[in-house]
C-alpha cells in the first residue's frame, strides 16, 4: 500500500455519512446514487430539483477536493474501452437486479441494519472480488 491516505479516507467517509443522513433527515430519501440517477430519466416534475443538486454535488466536491489536494485522476492507459463499456452495462443491470447500489445497500442499508443491504453488499463485494480475478489473471489486463 504505497498511496495510504487515512486522513483523507476518514473525511471522505465523515462528508458521505453526512450527506447520506441529512438526504435522509431533511428529504426522507435514501442516497443510493444509481436510484438518484435514474429518478432523471423519469423526469417527474418536482422530483428532480433535489436529485440534479445532489449529483451536482457529487461532481462539484470531487472538483474541489482535486482542486485543493493539487492534480487530477491519472487516465489509464491501455485499458481496453470494451470492458470499460462492458462494465457500466453489467453495474447498471446489478443495481436493477438488487434492487439498489453499493451506496444505497452499503452506506444507508447496513447504517439501517438491513438484512436486505447486508446479502447485497456481501455479493457486491465477492463480484467485485472474482471480476477482478478474472479481469487479470484470465484476461491479462492490468
Amino acid at each position: 500500500m504505497e498511496h495510504f491516505t487515512p486522513g483523507s479516507a476518514l473525511a471522505g467517509g465523515l462528508l458521505i455519512g453526512a450527506a447520506a443522513s441529512l438526504l435522509l433527515w431533511l428529504n426522507g430519501r435514501i442516497a443510493g446514487i444509481s436510484g438518484i440517477a435514474n429518478g432523471l430519466l423519469a423526469w417527474s416534475r418536482g422530483d428532480v430539483a433535489w436529485r440534479l443538486v445532489f449529483l451536482g454535488g457529487l461532481v462539484a466536491g470531487a472538483a474541489v477536493f482535486y482542486a485543493v489536494a493539487g492534480g487530477a485522476p491519472v487516465h489509464r492507459e491501455g485499458f481496453p474501452v470494451w470492458l470499460l463499456a462492458g462494465g457500466g452495462l453489467l453495474v447498471g443491470f446489478g443495481t436493477s437486479l438488487g434492487s439498489g447500489c453499493t451506496s444505497g445497500h452499503g452506506v444507508c442499508g447496513l447504517g439501517r441494519l438491513s438484512l436486505r443491504s447486508l446479502v447485497a453488499t456481501a455479493i457486491f463485494l465477492v463480484t467485485g472480488i472474482i471480476t477482478t480475478f478474472v479481469v487479470r489473471h484470465v484476461f491479462g489486463v492490468y
